[in-house]
């Protein structure tokens, strides 16, 4: 098999060759078909700190990921040869268990993973959506519905339109919410009103004359949270899930009178990932998804870097039996 390995921070991963992996007796092994590429990664090569999560270092890159199963260990029931999976980033039952943290990722050919991880993709969702799902989708989802319980009728606010708020504010809209997007970029703002939000901000406090019920904070500036504890309406969520910035100061009068409730938000597990897929199979959730060839995985964490990637970016990988 081949991968991106990853060994430290400041040092680009590289395409190495390995031996193909073997299934323990709960795992299942996986021709990953589609990689998703996400912005922690290139955290990870740029923050020292990250090293105290990636503790297997060195290892093969990549949490957000889909493909085919090839090979099944003896005790798993649940699959076999031939379906098509996307992957949970974090074992279900431990969620610091990762792929491409602390075990190899999808940033490859094949993968070992336990089979609880797996969620089946419906035939009509494609591998590159698949694989977004499971990550960029997944984390969307948890925070905007798990944790947020956004329903029909709710006003909601989402900061940041990337590669999560564009899965959150098409969702969300699917749903039946009435959504307000705030973006200080001048094309996300165009793509939120493309797809249907019911009002566009440049500024967080300006969602303070909607006050929404809800708002989940895809930024993470550190004033992006604050400014939606402004906003957000009389007993009010606030669900915080970027992390552009690791600190915030909060008018904690504001969150005492208007009796509000302010969470965090990591990742989620793979009933999250099977609501992402039931709103792909609506044919109406359509984030922008870029492809690229394998090969070009360090490349395309370049482009990461210099903010010249919008929506998701995914690497093609097994293509000639790729399928859907």
């Amino acid at each position: 098999m081949k991968g991106w390995l990853f060994t430290k921070t400041g040092v680009a991963p590289k395409l190495v060759e390995k031996e193909d992996p073997k299934p323990k007796d709960d795992e299942v092994v996986i021709d990953v078909k589609a990689a998703g590429l996400c912005h922690s990664d290139v955290s990870a090569l740029e923050d020292p700190s990250w090293m105290n999560l990636i503790t297997a270092a060195p290892v093969i890159f990549g949490h957000e990921c889909a493909g085919v199963v090839s090979k099944v260990g003896k005790k798993v029931k649940s699959l076999k040869v031939g379906d098509r999976v996307g992957v949970s980033p974090q074992h279900p039952n431990n969620p610091l268990d990762a792929i491409g943290y602390v075990r190899d990722g999808g940033y490859a050919t094949k993968l070992a993973v336990p089979a609880v991880q797996c969620v089946p993709i419906p035939d009509s969702v494609s591998f590159v959506q698949g694989a977004a799902a499971t990550d960029a989708g997944m984390t969307s989802y948890h925070a905007l519905f798990t944790e947020g319980k956004a329903k029909r009728g709710m006003k909601v606010g989402i900061i940041g339109i990337g590669g999560l708020g564009q899965f959150a504010v098409q969702m969300a809209l699917i749903k039946g919410c009435k959504v307000y997007a705030v973006d200080v970029d001048a094309d996300a703002r165009e793509y939120a009103k493309k797809v249907g939000c019911h009002k566009v901000y440049s500024d967080v406090l300006e969602l303070e004359k909607d006050a929404p019920d809800l708002i989940v904070d895809y930024a993470g500036t550190g004033k992006t949270t604050s400014d939606a504890i402004k906003a957000v309406g009389f007993r009010g969520t606030v669900v915080i899930v970027g992390m552009m910035k690791l600190e915030s100061t909060i008018d904690t009068y504001l969150m005492i009178t208007k009796q509000l409730t302010v969470k965090g938000s990591n990742g989620g597990n793979p009933d999250d990932i099977k609501g992402v897929y039931k709103f792909f199979e609506t044919g109406k959730l359509n984030p922008e998804l870029s492809t690229i060839k394998f090969e070009d995985i360090g490349k395309g964490l370049k482009q990461l870097k210099n903010h010249q990637v919008k929506g998701r970016l995914v690497a093609l990988i097994n293509e000639e039996k790729s399928g859907k």
